[in-house]
């Protein structure tokens, strides 16, 4: 193994990524599957089944929040059982209940490019309260169509989605502040920005002087949790792909990993890899706001969406905003830096203590530790090299600790156990390495299947880790569970890093597909839990509280039905009079008010999907018919011994048919 690392440390920079592609074919090779005698099986704790067990009826001690990727979701997962409690819709059209079909929650998926029911999210970040998590808010990324939303861990449901202008790829994002102060958001593709609102029609040959990115500052409530875009940065035309913030001594500042510091516009694997070194971006956020607040900023059209969803009515409601304020670098002295890094970075993760920041360079053959307090004795001294778009380029020298020696092949995310520790992933050599941020020598190493992405420990980013567990994501599955076809289930492994050496107990499959996660012990989370939705409260326009507020109208060709649920009936449960082609709204009122009573309502030939209604809630379900006959309805969760017996009848006519309206349960009632 030493060879291979000194071989290709030593390696030119082309050849070096492809002598260590060569090697992680090699080591994977190496590994056999578990039905095989592998190593894996042969490393896992005698006593892992124990570890990992959660007896009936009992609890798991971590909620973990792992990202969907490509599906637009989260999943949430207990800690150390591995269990899938439950998935979070966000970016993505959910018929489970009905998120983005029923018609309060549409308007949550409206952005400027029209309705969009789906986004690629990477990074969920929970919210803090003097730098550790405090259990409130979950912070997500949608990195396709630059969005930020907000997950509300008391009811663990989506409430706010905002559209991020002048931005394309939101994958360095959403980084919270010590106190949520900013989410901070940066863009990950450069884009020409025709500073009207939108992007230029240039030539790709103009890349390099037309294109820049932005970062985003998104300021948070700290009562109430609704974002607000305060301002942006504009900044050089690189790639902007990971972001942390400081701690302690560095807590006002926020620490980006760039890409393509050659402004490449074409065949990026090969034009983005020309530098021997690519930039860390270091901002300073406070100096920034102060900046923006004194009237520095200056103000370019917009229009993008902010998206609301209302805690009364539970209805989401669109705001469209149209102006977003800037600061340029080079007219805010101080305000950010650039320090030399390994080419194409991926992590930058700061330690509990504040001082070292960690770059994890895809194809490096050591990790980078730079010091903040080397950082603010180079700012003194001005131990510049050059500078771009105003913005000072530190020496490499001048801001470095130390560099940890042959950690593995293709370093991509490190975090911290609060014990002294960093646990870095290696892609190529699927691995998790152990060091020492004392004197930054390696002491541990765990074989991971396969291609591990991200890790998280509970914690792992904040001033206080929990070091017990460790999460390594992996990309690549290939035989760890039965076969499904070509696509398979990504793979989750549980690593106790409790003791002085790493040990597996479990691995999991995972909904696809896992970027990041976060944990967050579940004492923090649970004890706040919304059990159902006090019915007095409920303040939806047509929402009916008791049976006999329950009616069938008439508005013109919509047909409005303001209905209840109850175990086991709906009322109305036989509607007549709907024509072919009218509009029919189903208000449906969940009346229970007891935790775990929620009802589903579902009606054949609906074109969206059924929805689920909380307990003391209301729910909308759009239905357009488009052949006379009788149509069923029922409740789609099963609720009570009788559930099956939930259920009802809508006849429709043909258009401009005499048949009035009318409605009943157990007694036919007149239209209103």
């Amino acid at each position: 193994m030493k060879s291979l690392f000194t071989t290709i440390k030593k390696a030119a920079p082309a050849a070096a990524f492809t002598l260590a592609l060569a090697g992680g074919a090699v080591l994977q090779g190496c590994s056999s599957g578990p039905g095989e005698g592998s190593a894996t099986a042969a490393g896992v704790a005698s006593d892992a089944a124990q570890a990992v067990y959660v007896a009936p009826g009992k609890h798991d001690e971590y909620y973990s929040f792992l990202s969907g990727g490509f599906n637009g979701q989260m999943s949430v997962y207990g800690l150390p059982s591995g269990r899938l409690l439950k998935i979070i819709p966000v970016f993505t059209q959910h018929g489970e209940n009905g998120y983005g079909y029923n018609e309060e929650s549409k308007a949550m998926l409206n952005t400027s490019h029209g309705f969009v029911p789906w986004d690629d999210l990477h990074h969920p970040k929970l919210s803090r309260t003097n730098g550790m998590t405090d259990g409130r808010w979950l912070f997500a990324n949608g990195n396709n169509t630059p969005r930020v939303a907000r997950v509300d861990l008391t009811t663990f449901e989506t409430v706010e989605i905002m559209e991020i202008p002048n931005s394309a790829g939101n994958h360095c994002s959403p980084y919270p502040t010590d106190n949520n102060e900013y989410v901070i958001a940066g863009t990950r593709f450069s884009v020409p920005l025709d500073m009207k609102g939108g992007t230029a029609d240039v030539s790709m040959d103009e890349y390099k002087d037309k294109f820049r990115g932005s970062i985003s500052f998104i300021k948070v409530d700290q009562e109430k949790g609704d974002m607000e875009l305060d301002f942006q940065i504009l900044v050089p035309g690189f790639d902007y792909d990971l972001a942390n913030g400081g701690k302690g001594p560095s807590s006002d500042w926020v620490f980006f990993t760039t890409y393509n510091t050659e402004r490449s516009g074409t065949l990026k694997e090969l034009g983005a890899s020309q530098n021997d070194r690519d930039y860390l971006a270091a901002v300073n956020w406070k100096l920034a706001a102060k900046y923006a607040a004194e009237g520095k900023a200056k103000e370019m059209p917009a229009y993008y969406y902010h998206n609301k969803m209302d805690k009364d009515t539970h209805i989401a409601k669109s705001t469209i905003k149209k102006t977003v304020r800037y600061l340029l670098p080079e007219d805010c002295p101080g305000m950010m830096y650039l320090i030399p890094a390994p080419k194409s970075p991926h992590g930058i993760d700061v330690d509990p203590s504040g001082e070292h920041m960690v770059v994890s360079g895809k194809l490096a053959a050591t990790i980078p530790v730079f010091s903040f307090s080397k950082m603010q004795e180079a700012i003194k001294n001005k131990s510049f090299d050059g500078e771009i778009n105003g913005i000072p380029v530190f020496k490499y020298e001048s801001v470095l600790k130390a560099e940890v020696p042959e950690p593995g092949l293709g370093p991509l995310h490190t975090e911290f156990d609060g014990k002294g520790n960093a646990y870095t992933s290696m892609f190529v050599s699927s691995e998790i390495v152990k060091w020492k941020l004392s004197d930054f020598t390696v002491v541990d190493r765990m074989p991971v299947y396969y291609s591990v992405g991200h890790l998280m420990i509970p914690g792992g980013d904040t001033h206080t880790p929990d070091g017990k567990y460790l999460v390594a994501m992996n990309k690549i599955t290939k035989d760890r569970y039965l076969p499904t076809g070509p696509e398979l289930a990504h793979s989750a492994q549980l690593i106790d890093i409790s003791g002085e050496k790493m040990r597996m107990l479990l691995d999991f499959p995972t909904v696809a597909e896992p970027h990041y996660a976060q944990a967050i012990k579940a004492e923090k989370v649970a004890p706040n839990s919304v059990k159902f939705y006090d019915l007095a409260k409920n303040k939806h326009p047509h929402a009916v509280k008791k049976e006999s507020d329950a009616s069938v109208t008439r508005e013109g060709n919509v047909v409005r039905v303001k209905m209840t649920a109850i175990r086991s009936h709906m009322t109305p449960d036989n509607i007549e009079g709907v024509q072919v082609g009218d509009t029919v709204l189903f208000h449906v009122t969940n009346l229970e008010q007891d935790w775990d009573v929620p009802h589903g309502f579902a009606v054949m030939g609906a074109n969206t999907a059924e929805t689920l209604i909380m307990p003391g809630a209301t729910q909308t379900l759009r239905w357009v018919p488009k052949k006379a006959g009788v149509f069923p309805f029922y409740c789609t969760d099963f609720c009570s011994a009788l559930h099956q017996e939930m259920q009802g009848y809508i006849r429709v006519s043909p258009k401009g048919s005499p048949v009035p309206i009318s409605f009943s349960t157990g007694k036919k009632k007149p239209a209103a």
